[in-house]
């Protein structure tokens, strides 16, 4: 299921972009990205199994302060149920795009479908269910994309100094940042607190938890970097015009010849109807969790939260009109949010009454903070972005 959330239209976009602006350039950023998600999302997992709550929960009970506890609430809500409404238009429009391309129609009659798909899942209220779909979509995804990267194969040599030699050239500073963005991200770290709960049952538990964890992100950062790779390969240095991920197709013939549309196109609509799931459901599970609902898949709350997320995404989807204003104030809401979250996820593992024995060893404090760091930065360049600074 993290697997299925942070790889969603806009990372295949993201990495398309950077791929095909700077070559392999920018692997080491996406690895890093990768590095810093595994951190954040241990402690996120390891608080859910331990204790038994999810991120929302947890903030709750932790501010006593009337204040402080409003604040967060709304922080929370409004970062991870509006911006995920916000953003529900870009998956369901990303993976009607794949359908489109495999059998034509209009995107918005897709869009309406996809959402309808999404709907039946999420009413279903079963977690095993929910997983077993999830897990068909990400195969689906690393099938597609890590062919395709495996067909261009750039020089080992290439690949290698991209991952392992931070450079960053001119005009590459925001690709960077918006690698690391679209992969260290909040609702995720919702996503996955409440989600080990219907796995696993307690601390002894935790070390299966990190096999799936470790798993999970190794096959979606897998499906990242193969997607950059795909680009660097095929479109870099050959001055084609590419605007979104839907234009890599055609640079794809030489390799898969008729079929390039049809195969690109299915990891398309793979990704777009992970995140269509994934940002309702992580919507639902933040915001009951915030407000002390029960957080049960069928309880009314949660199925009020995905039900609202999904039909703000299926309006605006349907009428065409951009979101614009709503997605640049959860832009602004994430950039709070994203470096508050990895400081109380500090705070909370670091807690001796919450987490006992299981509390963070002195190397995750230290691999903590500097994430935390790079989170404060993201988190401004966020708010600047919502502004209209940068």
């Amino acid at each position: 299921m993290v697997a299925a959330a942070f790889i969603g239209p806009g990372t295949v976009t993201t990495a398309t972009l950077a791929g095909a602006g700077f070559g392999t350039t920018l692997l080491w950023a996406l690895a890093f990205s990768l590095v810093a998600t595994l951190v954040l999302q241990e402690m996120s997992a390891r608080l859910g199994v331990v204790t038994g709550l999810g991120l929302g929960e947890a903030v709750r009970r932790r501010f006593q302060a009337p204040l402080l506890r409003i604040g967060a609430i709304v922080l929370i809500v409004s970062a991870i149920s509006v911006g995920n409404a916000a953003f529900e238009t870009g998956n369901l429009l990303g993976a009607a795009l794949g359908l489109e391309g495999v059998a034509g129609g209009a995107p918005r009659s897709w869009a309406l479908l996809i959402a309808a798909l999404a709907a039946v899942l999420l009413w279903t209220g079963s977690y095993r269910v929910l997983e077993g779909v999830l897990m068909g979509m990400v195969a689906l995804m690393s099938v597609v994309f890590m062919v395709t990267a495996f067909l261009v194969r750039p020089p080992l040599a290439e690949l290698l100094s991209g991952l392992f030699v931070p450079r960053l050239p001119e005009g590459a500073l925001l690709f960077t940042v918006a690698l690391v963005g679209t992969t260290v991200v909040p609702y995720n770290l919702f996503l996955h607190a409440s989600a080990v709960r219907e796995r696993f049952r307690g601390p002894q538990d935790l070390p299966a938890a990190r096999r799936d964890l470790v798993a999970s992100i190794l096959v979606g950062g897998g499906v990242s970097l193969a997607i950059l790779i795909t680009a660097a390969g095929t479109i870099h240095g050959t001055g084609a015009e590419i605007r979104s991920a839907a234009d890599m197709a055609p640079q794809l013939e030489p390799l898969l010849g008729r079929w390039a549309g049809v195969f690109f196109a299915t990891g398309l609509f793979a990704a777009g109807m992970t995140s269509s799931v994934t940002a309702p459901l992580a919507a639902a599970w933040a915001t009951a969790g915030a407000l002390g609902w029960r957080t049960d898949l069928k309880a009314p709350g949660i199925r009020l939260v995905w039900g609202g997320v999904l039909g703000v995404g299926v309006f605006f989807a349907g009428t065409g009109i951009q979101p614009v204003e709503a997605i640049l104030f959860a832009q602004a809401a994430n950039g709070i949010l994203l470096p508050c979250i990895a400081g109380f996820l500090l705070l909370a593992v670091n807690d001796r009454r919450w987490m006992g024995e299981h509390r963070n060893a002195r190397w995750s404090n230290v691999l903590g903070l500097g994430i935390l760091l790079v989170t404060l930065i993201l988190g401004g360049r966020g708010i600047l972005t919502a502004l209209g600074v940068l």
